[in-house]
């Protein structure tokens, strides 16, 4: 890894993990397309929406942990069936409530934010700063993501505690 300064060997190890979050990413976007296709009810406009915004953003990061990978000088994974196998997440059906396709969202965020929590905590052992910079902003976005969605399901008397 001359190019870069960073080891090698330890390169080779947030890879590993890039790798994983990269099937995650996939296997998120596909589940973002089936919810934009297949949402139905009195928040289809809202979610039709949201999932398509959703999934335009998860396509963007899909090709920059793939870029990354490459940056690093390693091959990101690329095939279906090995996104499937590698994931955290699983697959959703297509019949489902807008309000379970919020929390079935809401649970792949919490994967996501894990696989990327751990990403980091591999790319900082190996001194990979442009790994984490770029994962971080990443989470910072994805937290913001899940309060906004979460806020969405939330009863009105469901109300945020203040601070004392």
């Amino acid at each position: 890894m001359n190019y870069l300064g960073l080891d090698s060997n330890k390169t080779k190890n947030t890879v590993e993990e890039l790798n994983i979050l990269l099937a995650d990413y996939h296997i998120y976007y596909q589940k973002l397309r089936n919810f934009h296709w297949n949402v139905i009810g009195k928040n289809f406009f809202d979610l039709h929406e949201k999932f398509e915004e959703l999934y335009d953003d998860a396509k963007l990061k899909v090709d920059e942990i793939a870029e990354r990978i490459l940056t690093l000088r390693y091959q990101p994974t690329s095939n279906l069936s090995d996104y499937l196998k590698d994931s955290n997440l699983k697959e959703a059906p297509s019949d489902i409530s807008d309000s379970k396709m919020i929390e079935l969202l809401l649970e792949d965020h919490g994967l996501l934010l894990k696989q990327m929590r751990k990403v980091v905590e591999i790319a900082d052992a190996g001194d990979d700063e442009g790994t984490i910079d770029l994962i971080g902003a990443y989470i910072r976005e994805l937290e913001k993501t899940s309060w906004m969605l979460d806020a969405w399901k939330m009863k009105t008397s469901e109300q945020h505690k203040p601070v004392k």
